[in-house]
């Protein structure tokens, strides 16, 4: 077996022709859900960005234990799984998150990996004095670190700088990562198993694509640069919005494009008869709608929540289902990896592999649950969304439960793990105490020190939505007896990832 996984980051799933979009060109993603599976109701599970990644290396939510942080000593990655059998595996990044504190264990699981430079704020071109006043006249506003922001001088700066040295279009990340990806091939693709995971921080913020990209939806706006949004409520005026729009369209196109070549790639060289092709992404982004800009701090409507799936795979019948609607998770992604190298799918892996789903039409799951750490805990059984919040997002005790004290881009304050004690309550851990450390949160009722770009957690208020009479989600309802349903889903779930007793709590449920 051979196996290529291609992973976006933000890539919304109604930006797809494939899944309804309209708005932006997508010709290759089209192209590949013609030939493919196409999961319709495929769904996220811990947000944002590691915790997504260690859904999709271990098989199991981790938001209701652990905020953004490394694998662990006791999390089984897909990839450790596979080198143990013996099959290669490499990676291909410039999602950057690998390489700060809170993401250092995952690129080590891999047999090799190649980290491509210079994605968003990623400490890569150094830069003592910095033409700031330079930078003032370049850039919106808006994109500027704000007054007492920790990341003034290596966030939203670096970003810039690293951005002028990005002068062709060859010199972006998502064209050297694909370039690496066919590097990878033409010296490997003859031989067989082997396991290529390529990954593209792009279509992240900030949108920035190579001007060609840029001029396909060219808007009347002449002002700075306007594309890294803040994650806040929509304030601009509609040049504006229809700006930022226009750069992530841009990106999304560019993404589109170079995933062209690969494809193409595997037209020539006729990979489709024994190698398996995966595309998705970690979580989707809001783009005004609800009145929205970004993720993590709003409700997950299914603008985030509801994410592309598309599967290749050499050993399903041609004939298969070419849309599923049966709902998947993240975290089926890594029992599939496993099932189709003929690899055992652990204990404690709570997905399901998809060849099963496909092959069978077996349904895996009654319901999804998802949600990020210290916020709302969501559920899905594909008919309705459930948001449940605690009354007050800032009394309820919250706990992080980890070997591995590392925030996003730091340790642990030495005060806080002061006040950590020993534990050893979960059965997944297969034995290992772990630390429970309070996690402090701010007037706002976010975890301090947690990502979110520094503004707590809004609109949350506990409600119900038919998708079937209000796909968008503008119209929540009240129905005791589907709420009802939908809380013991919940709890049942809860329960089989061993939530701490704290995550019960919060949302008024029992946990017997």
């Amino acid at each position: 077996m051979k196996m290529v996984f291609v992973l976006f980051d933000s890539l919304v799933r109604n930006a797809l022709g494939c899944y309804g979009g309209h708005h932006i060109d997508t010709p290759s993603f089209d192209r590949f859900a013609e030939r493919s599976i196409t999961f319709e109701n495929h769904y996220v599970g811990s947000l944002p960005c590691m915790p997504a990644r260690r859904d999709l290396h271990t098989g199991r939510l981790n938001f209701l234990h652990r905020s953004w942080g490394p694998l662990e000593p006791f999390d089984n990655s897909f990839s450790e799984l596979l080198r143990s059998a013996g099959t290669y595996t490499h990676l291909i990044t410039d999602h950057y998150h690998y390489f700060e504190d809170g993401g250092a264990t995952f690129h080590n699981r891999y047999s090799s990996w190649d980290f491509v430079r210079g994605q968003e704020w990623d400490k890569w071109k150094a830069m003592v004095q910095p033409p700031l006043e330079r930078f003032r006249k370049e850039y919106h506003s808006i994109q500027h670190p704000l007054k007492g922001d920790q990341d003034y001088s290596d966030g939203r700066i670096q970003s810039m700088i690293n951005r002028d040295y990005m002068k062709e279009e060859q010199d972006y990340c998502c064209p050297r990562a694909f370039q690496s990806a066919f590097n990878f091939l033409d010296t490997n693709r003859e031989v067989d198993n082997w396991f290529l995971h390529l990954e593209c921080f792009d279509p992240h913020e900030p949108f920035s694509a190579p001007p060609r990209f840029k001029e396909r939806y060219k808007t009347s706006y002449e002002g700075p640069i306007f594309d890294w949004p803040r994650y806040k409520k929509t304030e601009e005026s509609l040049l504006l919005t229809k700006e930022m729009k226009a750069n992530y369209a841009a990106l999304v196109s560019m993404c589109d494009e170079y995933f062209g070549k690969l494809l193409d790639y595997f037209d020539k060289h006729d990979l489709w008869k024994d190698t398996a092709l995966i595309l998705s992404t970690d979580h989707g982004f809001m783009l005004e709608e609800h009145d929205w800009w970004g993720k993590n701090r709003m409700p997950f409507f299914n603008e985030i929540a509801n994410i592309p799936l598309i599967l290749h795979h050499p050993d399903i019948d041609e004939n298969a289902k070419k849309r599923i609607t049966e709902l998947t998770q993240t975290t089926d992604i890594m029992p599939t990896i496993l099932d189709s190298f003929n690899i055992t799918t652990p204990n404690f892996v709570e997905g399901k592999s998809l060849l099963d789903l496909v092959n069978n039409n077996q349904k895996i799951r009654d319901a999804a649950m998802y949600g990020m750490f210290g916020a709302g805990t969501n559920i899905t059984d594909g008919r309705y969304t459930y948001f449940r919040y605690p009354e007050d997002m800032t009394k309820e005790d919250l706990f992080d439960y980890t070997l591995m004290p590392m925030r996003q881009k730091s340790f642990y304050e030495k005060d806080v793990l002061s006040e950590a004690t020993l534990i050893n309550d979960f059965k997944f851990t297969q034995g290992i105490p772990l630390l429970k450390i309070p996690a402090r949160r701010n007037q706002k009722g976010q975890p301090v020190g947690h990502f979110g770009q520094g503004g707590g957690y809004e609109d949350t208020t506990t409600v119900l939505y038919d998708l079937k009479t209000d796909p968008n989600q503008d119209k929540p309802f009240n129905d005791i007896a589907i709420e009802k349903d939908l809380m013991k889903l919940l709890k049942r779930l809860m329960i089989i990832n061993e939530a701490p007793p704290e995550a019960f709590l919060r949302l008024g449920l029992n946990n017997s």
